[in-house]
């Protein structure tokens, strides 16, 4: 990927990250299980390093501070060319805006939002730091959903803020809506309805792409982690559902070839 490319359309998914309690072991857990390698930076929201594939950025880790009980949760980043319209955007939509806008240092500009549903994300305003370089490679996030209860009154809102093309699966029970930017399928929105945990409320779900779902599903296992989902033959490829040693939800994927991820 060029850097021009890699500059994503505004509303891309362009990163992910993580804030944990304990910064060392997540970074084993995750070094174990996808091979990354960790360098640090920024840092000015405190410790902070960004995990490698084979020299390429896949992602950021963070440590929360001790006094901070929040959840420990994997936070979808959408591209934006200017991250305080995008905030104002945000909130004159039904959104709210909860950190930032702010500098990340010379990596870019940032903030952390939710949607009128309450499913947190973060905006990214791409600097030194363009975000994620090699996504949809195994070990490397190759895609980002929206859980929700139900999707046409949030699609609404993602339509507004970030421009998205939508494209609605036509079936009485299964509520889902691709999001398109320039013809390209980016990310979706999935309603689930009932089914959406109680614990969770709706929230963003990353997927890592894997060479082998059922061996990654075992392998978070052997490393602490759980399958919340056993691995399963979906429209897209093979998936299961897992969490890290902090409770962090994602979802490993083997991609079948036709996938739009």
């Amino acid at each position: 990927m060029t850097e021009a490319a890699a500059r994503r359309t505004p509303g891309t998914p362009c990163w992910v990250s993580l804030i944990v309690h304990g910064l060392s072991t997540t970074q084993e857990f995750y070094g174990a299980l996808f091979g990354w390698e960790f360098r640090p930076g920024p840092d000015q929201l405190g410790p902070y390093v960004r995990g490698l594939r084979d020299g390429r950025e896949v992602a950021g880790i963070g440590q929360l501070p001790p006094d901070r009980h929040l959840p420990v949760t994997w936070t979808t980043y959408l591209a934006t060319d200017d991250a305080d319209a995008t905030a104002e955007a945000i909130r004159s939509c039904g959104g709210t805006v909860a950190v930032g806008p702010l500098d990340a240092g010379e990596a870019g500009r940032m903030a952390i939002a939710s949607d009128p549903g309450g499913a947190v994300f973060g905006i990214w305003q791409g600097a030194d730091h363009i975000g994620t370089t090699a996504a949809g490679a195994p070990n490397t996030p190759v895609w980002n959903e929206l859980v929700t209860r139900e999707t046409s009154m949030v699609a609404k809102f993602y339509q507004t803020v970030f421009g998205y093309e939508t494209e609605a699966v036509v079936s009485a029970d299964f509520d889902y809506q691709t999001l398109h930017l320039d013809g390209v399928p980016v990310a979706a929105l999935h309603g689930v309805g009932h089914a959406l945990p109680r614990d969770r409320g709706p929230h963003w779900m990353t997927y890592f792409e894997v060479a082998d779902t059922d061996g990654a599903a075992a392998r978070v296992v052997e490393l602490g982690g759980r399958v919340l989902q056993p691995p399963r033959e979906g429209s897209s490829g093979r998936l299961a559902t897992v969490a890290d040693p902090e409770g962090a939800v994602f979802t490993v994927i083997r991609s079948s070839p036709e996938s739009p991820s």
